[in-house]
């Protein structure tokens, strides 16, 4: 029974009014369930965030403003409170435009004439390269093996490699810098130190390499190579033939072994090149929290360190590790107050580490089986040797000299046992030069550095 005007404004109300205000709930639910699933996952400030996403687009503000105005002119409702929200939102947006426009126009203002030529930049130093002390180069498909967002295994098998190495020389290899080239061959990679390449090879990626030890007669199906490393045979064989090359007695490494392995090798040959001024001086101060009157009473005291560098590099290049420092230091001190001379010291620093050498030569036994060289020959290179003419050895002696010696030293090997040659202090530096290649199983001890604890036993006798 109400008029037209009555009954369209209650249902205004009984509708329009309270469906929004049931749904008010569910519109807070709502915003609450979006917030949480669009979190941030760093640390920012709630309030930032909501006025940054809510506000920081002027079209939102728009928005806004239409939808409270036309719920300001309905009939029934709170006209006043939704024209004024409608016109704060519309003032909003217009002041969030004018900024804008002012913010783009200043850009405009602050950048550079575009034909204005832009200033050569003066070279540096910073320009000039510099060569890596230890660097890997690999061909284009072995990047998978580098590369740690594809779990590059030979990452962490090179990190093992110079903690081993750390461990076993004494001091801290530098790191790899391993870096791709594409002027190599796909499957090529190249070892260099200094910025000098000392090794390359090749390898199968999606293949094992099987080695043959030296005493296996049956053959594999595979493709046949030579082991980098060590020069030994080796197959390229599937990995499904990994057990079946196993039981026949092959040695099978996956490709990150191979390169480690053959890495690992380089670096310990020529470990003498790692070594410097820098690590040298490192290791003293490691040494002074210890014992800082040794340190201060040898450098600059008794010898300066470019001293104490080329002793550590002669040890190193004769495959002696550095890691007593502490013995090495004293020996320095006792003897370099009659000598500077680096082969009169290094002979010092050796009679000190005399177990350390006798140990790395790989017998811990009481009893070390020795070979020795006939006194006649023995007397023959050592007057070379004392005269300073070491070409004035017949060539032919002198071949003769290392066939025999590697002959001897593969029946030790054979045996089981260490292949050492004895001589005397004066003979034992040239000869470890002239054998360091020729015999590379070969070590060369002189008679003082044997402790006395130690007994020898006589093998064999070269030259006789």
């Amino acid at each position: 029974d109400l008029d037209f005007s009555s009954a369209a404004e209650t249902y205004a109300l009984l509708t329009i009014g309270d469906g929004l205000v049931a749904q008010i709930p569910s519109l807070l639910l709502a915003t609450a369930v979006a917030v949480i699933v669009t979190r941030m996952s760093r640390s920012e400030d709630m309030g930032a965030q909501l006025a940054s996403q809510l506000l920081g687009d002027k079209r939102v503000l728009r928005v806004a403003a239409g939808i409270l105005a036309v719920l300001g002119l309905i009939p029934g409702m709170p006209n006043m409170a939704f024209l004024l929200m409608a016109l704060l939102c519309a003032t909003a947006s217009w002041l969030a435009t004018r900024t804008v426009i002012q913010e783009e126009a200043e850009e405009l203002t602050d950048e550079a004439p575009l034909d204005e030529p832009a200033q050569p930049r003066e070279l540096s130093w910073d320009d000039v390269g510099e060569a890596d002390v230890i660097a890997l180069d690999v061909g284009y498909r072995l990047i998978p093996l580098v590369d740690q967002q594809q779990n590059g295994e030979l990452m962490r098998r090179i990190k093992g490699v110079r903690k081993r190495l750390s461990s076993e020389l004494g001091f801290l290899v530098p790191a790899v810098r391993i870096r791709d080239d594409l002027e190599l061959g796909a499957n090529h990679y190249r070892i260099s130190l200094n910025g000098s390449a000392l090794a390359e090879g090749d390898v199968v990626l999606d293949r094992e390499l099987a080695i043959n030890p030296g005493h296996i007669e049956g053959a594999i199906e595979g493709l046949p190579t030579k082991e980098p490393a060590f020069g030994l045979d080796a197959v390229w064989v599937d990995p499904v033939q990994r057990d079946s090359a196993q039981s026949m007695g092959y040695t099978v490494v996956d490709v990150s072994t191979v390169v480690a392995t053959h890495m690992s090798k380089i670096l310990q040959d020529n470990a003498h090149e790692l070594f410097g001024h820098q690590e040298a001086q490192e290791m003293l101060d490691r040494l002074a929290v210890h014992s800082p009157k040794l340190v201060e009473e040898l450098v600059p005291k008794t010898l300066p360190l470019s001293v104490i560098v080329r002793v550590m590099q002669d040890l190193l290049r004769d495959q002696v590790p550095v890691s007593n420092m502490r013995a090495i230091c004293q020996a320095l001190a006792e003897h370099g107050r009659s000598t500077q001379e680096p082969e009169a010291l290094v002979a010092a620093v050796r009679v000190a580490l005399g177990r350390t050498l006798v140990q790395q030569a790989g017998h811990d036994s009481g009893e070390l089986p020795v070979i020795t060289l006939d006194p006649a020959l023995e007397q023959i290179l050592k007057e070379a040797v004392t005269s300073g003419d070491d070409a004035g050895i017949e060539p032919g002696l002198a071949e003769q000299v290392q066939s025999r010696l590697a002959e001897t030293a593969q029946k030790q090997e054979i045996a089981g046992e260490p292949a050492i040659l004895l001589v005397s202090p004066a003979l034992r530096p040239w000869l470890s030069r002239f054998l360091r290649f020729a015999v590379p199983n070969l070590k060369v001890l002189a008679y003082n550095e044997v402790p006395d604890s130690k007994r020898v036993k006589l093998v064999a006798a070269v030259g006789a």
